[in-house]
């Protein structure tokens, strides 16, 4: 349906603001007209600029609503070519000082484009400098400021209408420059980036090897924000986000990729992170994975844990291990995660993908279930809480291989957090069932690789042999790490793993000094010894 605009008596409209107008010629509705309200008032500019930016209305409709408000013509300098003798018609400091700009002239006219075409005063004085009749035009704010910063400064250059369209994509705001959800994912997984992240007040940012880099494009507004999500999240699922302020999920776009997405609200604008889902299992070697690992996976019973900070690849590491026991072994896979992540293929297993949210409730509901779906082997994608770690440490116990991930910075900062998280009267029981199901901890780091061509996994592995099993059961965790630092065939250190990738050639000293747990001995590991500080004097 083709915009129209109310004709109205020129006085009438005059005196109406350019917003009431636009909803009354019907080429904005009232909530449109708030959402730009609110726009302006967070990043400040004019509201024609914002309207357009928004994508409500064109350029030429803006030109039209102000020629009608304003009871004048209209002028779009992108347009047109302002030779240079008729920029020399006026001073450049008067030019800038009234915001005017002489657009054409004959032997008695000077056509002049004017923020405010209803200023006598300026037209007075200008017509008396000219010894010339002023014809005014309106042009919207921005257009105008864009067109002084190109103003030459040698008298016999003319303005150019490109020169000032692009100036105004440089300069003011945001016209045209925030590219769609699309195009951005695309961007996204051509760059070899982790994640994309969406916040109100910066650009567009990716993580590429854990390192944040914002992008080359204009800040992003909460009308921003709030525009993917709902591009991203269902219909009927708004409301509930809007109740309960996050909300995560996965997503899929054809021909760019699977993403795992968490929306949610802060400081009343919406923030979106998205990070990007391989579709192929990636394999031990790729993964600096060692082979022995596969030895615990093709055992019928036990709890194997992969632990260490967000963003390290601990989901990764257990998708890995799922297609090894997949491609290697005949069972029953269940697995529970938030969201599902990488997609499995049957085997030689039935595998079966439940999602937290839309297969079942919660990691807890899906765990108290899991014993009637006949598993062989279960997946829990994060243990969180308390009912989660007691129901797995009984599948394990009783003919089940349980593979789960926990937070936790080192292998051995696991048995704490487990048992604490049980009434006192009850931790001795869950350390002993604790002691006797576990087969074995990963704590992994990713550090950058020597040559930046990507990151590289570092690993501690604790593999609970008879004496750590004892260990645990006397309440002597702590003594694992003071007797084992130096490394043993059951336990090896996150430091003594980071020495040897230095020491092969693979990382950089620094990178790996960031992720150790004690300097002193990775140096004396590297043989970097720490020079003594000379004592001031």
């Amino acid at each position: 349906m083709e915009k129209s605009i109310n004709k109205k008596s020129e006085p009438a409209q005059s005196k109406q603001r350019l917003g009431e107008i636009l909803v009354q010629s019907g080429l904005i509705n009232e909530k449109q007209l708030q959402a730009v309200l609110k726009r302006q008032t967070q990043v400040g500019g004019q509201l024609g600029s914002i309207l357009i930016e928004m994508g409500f209305i064109t350029i030429d409709d803006l030109i039209e609503i102000l020629s009608k408000k304003l009871g004048v013509p209209g002028v779009n300098l992108y347009k047109i070519n302002i030779p240079s003798e008729v920029l020399g018609l006026l001073p450049r400091e008067k030019i800038i000082s009234l915001k005017v700009l002489p657009v054409a002239a004959d032997g008695t006219t000077v056509t002049l484009a004017m923020l405010n075409p209803q200023d006598f005063i300026a037209i007075s004085e200008i017509e008396f400098m000219l010894g010339k009749k002023i014809r005014a035009l309106v042009i919207p704010a921005f257009m105008m400021e864009a067109a002084l910063k190109c103003l030459p400064t040698r008298h016999d250059k003319p303005l150019i209408g490109k020169s000032v369209a692009k100036m105004v994509k440089v300069h003011n705001g945001n016209v045209g420059e925030i590219p769609d959800l699309q195009s951005l994912l695309k961007s996204l997984m051509n760059s070899g980036a982790s994640d994309i992240l969406f916040t109100a007040g910066v650009a567009p940012s990716i993580r590429i090897d854990n390192i944040l880099k914002r992008l080359p494009l204009p800040s992003l507004t909460s009308t921003d924000c709030e525009r993917y999500a709902r591009e991203l999240i269902s219909y009927n699922d708004w409301d509930d986000f809007m109740k309960t302020n996050e909300f995560d999920f996965a997503v899929s776009f054809p021909g760019i990729g699977r993403f795992r997405v968490n929306v949610y609200k802060q400081r009343g604008s919406i923030s979106i992170a998205m990070r990007s889902l391989v579709d192929d299992n990636p394999s031990f070697d790729t993964l600096n994975l060692p082979g022995w690992i596969k030895t615990f996976l093709l055992k019928p019973q036990g709890l194997i844990l992969v632990c260490g900070p967000a963003g390290h690849g601990k989901t990764t590491t257990l998708s890995a291990m799922i297609d090894f026991i997949n491609t290697n072994k005949k069972c029953n896979i269940v697995t529970l995660e938030d969201p599902i992540e990488i997609l499995h293929k049957h085997k030689m297993s039935n595998i079966n993908q439940r999602e937290i949210g839309s297969d079942t409730e919660s990691f807890a509901v899906g765990l108290r279930h899991v014993f009637r779906q006949a598993p062989d082997v279960i997946v829990i994608g994060e243990m969180r809480d308390r009912e989660t770690f007691e129901i797995a440490l009984q599948a394990a116990g009783t003919g089940h291989l349980v593979l789960s991930s926990v937070h936790a910075d080192y292998s051995t900062s696991i048995f704490d957090r487990v048992i604490n998280m049980f009434e006192q009267h009850r931790q001795d029981l869950i350390r002993t069932m604790l002691a006797d199901c576990l087969l074995l901890v990963l704590s992994q780091r990713l550090i950058p690789r020597k040559n930046e061509t990507g990151r590289i996994l570092a690993f501690e592995k604790l593999i609970n042999t008879y004496k750590i099993k004892n260990l645990i059961k006397e309440k002597n965790t702590n003594h694992i790490r003071t007797q084992m630092q130096a490394g043993s065939e059951s336990f090896e250190s996150i430091d003594l793993a980071i020495a040897k990738l230095f020491k092969s050639g693979m990382i950089k000293f620094d990178d790996g000094l960031v992720f150790v747990e004690d300097e002193q001995y990775y140096r004396e590991l590297t043989g970097q010894i720490k020079p003594p500080s000379k004592a001031g004097g």
